[in-house]
């Protein structure tokens, strides 16, 4: 598995990148974020590698910071998220503004991601939310503290519209998703999105 490369930059296009380490040519896939950041060919690169494998391919993905890899792996352990997307996620926007919107729920700038839609930002946000603050940087994360307002508590009423477009962008009828989520608000507990959509579905896939 190569988690690294260090080398000799040879060539470099807006997707890829040809990287000469020891006399062999690595050719590696990059999102814009890191082409933004490359030195000129012939400069001497440093680049954060994933491997992936397949049966017919070996294709390795490169980075130019650990945190715009972790970001990237984030991305792809999210059902439906395969490199390929994972990489035009990245293209998309910067690693704050991904995590900003995947943790601020802002379903609109993410679909304006070429491939992404409405049912892929809401699958980032309800399986990312919680798991890459540790990803942000102190400037977001001052940013977003600044945001915060006591009026942005969500109600149950908003909880309720958001969870239930959501259930129904997932393909649920509108009748047996609402009475779900009245159940399970009903019950009490954490009164956010993320936490009702989560209880709402468990309920759902019961027989």
């Amino acid at each position: 598995m190569i988690a690294h490369l260090s080398g000799t930059l040879l060539s470099k296009q807006a997707t890829s990148v040809i990287l000469d380490v020891g006399g062999v040519g690595y050719e590696v896939t990059i999102p814009l974020s890191t082409f933004y950041e490359l030195e000129d060919s012939g400069s001497r690169v440093q680049l954060r590698i994933y491997t992936h494998v397949r049966e017919d391919a070996l294709q390795l993905y490169g980075f130019k910071t650990v945190r715009e890899r972790e970001l990237f792996m984030r991305l792809i352990s999210v059902s439906g998220i395969g490199p390929k997307l994972g990489i035009t996620l990245l293209s998309g926007m910067s690693a704050d503004e991904m995590i900003a919107s995947i943790r601020t729920n802002n379903l609109a700038r993410l679909t304006l991601i070429p491939g992404v839609g409405r049912k892929t930002a809401e699958r980032l946000v309800m399986e990312l939310r919680d798991k890459i603050a540790a990803l942000s940087s102190a400037e977001l994360e001052e940013e977003l503290g600044a945001t915060a307002a006591p009026s942005e508590i969500p109600t149950e009423d908003s909880v309720r519209t958001d969870a239930l477009s959501a259930l129904v962008n997932l393909g649920y009828q509108r009748s047996a998703a609402e009475k779900s989520i009245t159940a399970t608000l009903s019950e009490g507990g954490e009164m956010t999105v993320e936490s009702i959509l989560r209880r709402s579905l468990r309920r759902l896939a019961k027989p």
